[in-house]
Order: C-alpha cells, then structure tokens, then sequence
C-alpha cells in the first residue's frame, strides 16, 4: 500500500531532472544573484518542481499562441522536465537553469503529503541575459502548466504571476487513467486507475499553447475542488546581489 507523501514524491522525482547548472561568472560583466520564491495560488492543484531559467529576450521556453515544442509536451503532459533542459542546456543565450527538488501543493495540502506550497531558488543573471521564464506542469491535469515567459528580471524588487496555460498537446479528458500518477496521492484520493506518464498519440491535440480552459467536471476531476481561478502562481523576485 503506498503511503501519499512518499507517493507523490518518488513518482515526481521519477519523472523529473535536478539541474543547477550556470555558465562561469567570469564569462561576462554584469553578473547578478536573485532570490526567487514561487507560490501554489490553487487550492485543488499541485504544480511538479519548478523549472526556472536565465535568458536573453530571444530565448524562451514557450510561447502562447505559437507550438508546443515536443519538450514543453513532456513537462505539459508527464511532469518530465529532463527534455527540456537538455535542450537549451549551454545554449546561447541560456545563463542558468535551475530546478526544484520536490513538488508544490496546495497550501492546505490535501493529500497530507507534507510538501510545502512555495520554494525559494536562487538564480544568476549576466549582461543581456537578464530574463527569466519559469514552467512547471500542473499535476492533475492531461497537459496543464503553469509558466512565466521572457520576464525582465528588476534592479531591486517584483512581483509578477503566472496564469495556467494548456499545452494542447493532448485532449482535456480530466481521467485519472490519461494524468500521471502522483495526480491521486497529492490531492488524497484513491481508484483503480493507475495513472500514465508516458504520452498518447490517441488523445493528441494541434498542440498551440493558449490560456487554459480550466476544469470542466467532465470524468474523474471536479471543478469546485480541482479548479481554479487565475493567476495559479505568485513568483517574487528580489535581488540579492
């Protein structure tokens, strides 16, 4: 019998890439430190660690209204951020990535997992790559993330949020079958069906981000209880250093 809290955490740490990486401080002039903290706003929805990345302003990590790179699919649609860093890991214009080592919960956290419901990360900055963009998929959902794209880091202090965003890569079903598996121990429910964190051609979408739908009650998810309202994340940024 598995109990929540290990649940949800051996089952996301599967599925999840640890990345801390930056580029030497000698490398440019201007180098800066910050003091990230991100905030679960939602009260029916646990978020995978956090991805968050220094750029330049070309670089991104998603787009609304553009596609989904078959990267963004995996974190939208598994919780797996490994293919997504590995793909702007050492790019130019990529400063740092770097990543959670646990999930967040809703800050009543529902299946007494006894993960928190915000993390603090520090991140480093260096001359024209002073942007920061942040994803990380919502759990109980098919292909929901939330994320932040290509925001200018301050000279002192900000507070910006982060709207849920639907990859549309694979269909809305709100099944517990079609939802990774941590899905069920984060919010303390229990059924017969297992789970998938693999992806599904049979349920695959035209896969262009837009501002997602929400939860509509349609199967296994309810939308008094899973649901939420925008913004789904608060990201205060301070400068450190």
């Amino acid at each position: 019998m598995r109990t929540r809290t290990a649940g949800i955490l051996a089952a996301v740490a599967a599925t999840v890439v640890l990345a801390a990486l930056t580029v030497p401080e000698s490398a440019a002039s201007g180098h800066r430190t910050y003091e990230v903290t991100i905030t679960n706003l939602m009260p029916g929805q646990p978020i995978t660690p956090p991805l968050l990345v220094t750029h330049a302003k070309d670089v991104g990590i998603f787009k609304v209204g553009s596609e989904a790179s078959p990267e963004l699919r995996q974190l939208a649609e598994n919780g797996n951020a490994g293919p997504l860093v590995a793909s702007i890991e050492g790019a130019d214009g990529v400063h740092s990535i770097v990543q959670g080592d646990g999930p967040l919960v809703p800050a009543n956290d529902p299946g007494q997992t006894g993960a928190g419901h915000t993390a603090v990360f520090t991140v480093e900055a260096q001359g024209r790559m002073g942007y920061l963009s942040f994803a990380s998929m919502l759990v109980c959902t098919n292909d929901g993330f939330a994320g932040i794209d290509t925001v200018r880091l301050p000279a002192g202090e900000k507070t910006v949020y982060a709207i849920a965003h639907d990859a549309r890569t694979e269909a809305n079903t709100e099944d517990f079958a079609d939802m990774v598996p941590p899905c069920q121990d984060a919010i303390g429910v229990s059924t017969d069906d297992a789970g998938t964190g693999e992806s599904s051609e049979e349920t695959a979408e035209d896969g262009v981000v837009i501002p997602h739908p929400g939860i509509l009650g349609t199967a296994d998810l309810l939308e008094g209880v899973h649901g939420w309202t925008d913004p789904a994340v608060r990201i205060d940024i301070v400068r450190t250093g």
